[in-house]
């Protein structure tokens, strides 16, 4: 899916809301509904992921809901953030590790739907979440608008992983990325297509003159 940005690009790029959130989420709901991906092989690999394109539908709905239940659960003044104690399974060692699964039964219309529905619980989190908030996670205790920029690059690159596995189209706004790289991937170099640079800084591809990453990380503490 190709798309262009529907107003939220800045010449600066601001913080991740929870309006681009909202978007991104739904052009990813909208390419798991095309009707080619609803006939797809979902056991194809996803991309360049040692998981089939259902394993990583699911380990997306299961990021959106697991950061919009750590904003709902911040740690109080003065603590460190912990983690929702959850109940976490793996189904199989390599594969995701998951609270959400959807019933297989359902079929890729069911995923769409739990994205969707797991999407809209962290917009509506980063929407409502007091400044002072801080949720937890390993690369950084994060406020709404780092909790939105993780949901955000969660959502754009295994989309890109599922598209690759099903053979689909899929290129987001570049309004989106820059936003998203500027709030989680501060040392990225500049000089190239956000998109394109996003997928290097999640070590995804490749641009001019830089190796492709073996290992990376974002930075989602408040800086």
């Amino acid at each position: 899916m190709s798309s262009t940005d529907t107003g939220t690009a800045q010449d600066v790029p601001g913080p991740v809301t929870a309006d681009d959130l909202a978007l991104g989420v739904g052009l990813a709901v909208a390419l798991l509904r095309q009707p080619a991906a609803l006939a797809a092989d979902w056991s194809r690999a996803a991309g360049s992921l040692s998981w089939d394109c259902w394993e990583t539908a699911e380990h997306l709905a299961d990021d959106l809901f697991a950061y919009a239940a750590e904003l709902g659960s911040s740690a109080p003044t003065g603590e460190e953030p912990s983690p929702v104690p959850f109940v976490v399974v793996r189904s199989a060692p390599g594969k995701p590790a998951s609270t959400v699964f959807v019933q297989r039964e359902s079929g890729p219309a069911g995923l769409a739907r739990a994205l969707e529905a797991c999407g809209a619980l962290l917009v509506a989190m980063v929407r409502t979440a007091a400044p002072e908030v801080r949720a937890f996670h390993v690369f950084g205790a994060a406020d709404a608008a780092g909790s939105a920029a993780m949901g955000l690059v969660e959502t754009l690159v295994h989309a890109d992983d599922i598209a690759r596995g099903l053979g689909l189209e899929w290129e987001p706004p570049g309004g989106l990325c820059e936003r998203v790289l500027h709030r989680l991937f501060p040392d990225v170099p500049g000089g190239f297509d956000p998109w394109e640079t996003l997928l290097w800084a999640t070590g995804r591809g490749e641009l001019p003159g830089l190796a492709r990453r073996e290992r990376w990380r974002w930075d989602s503490s408040v800086r």
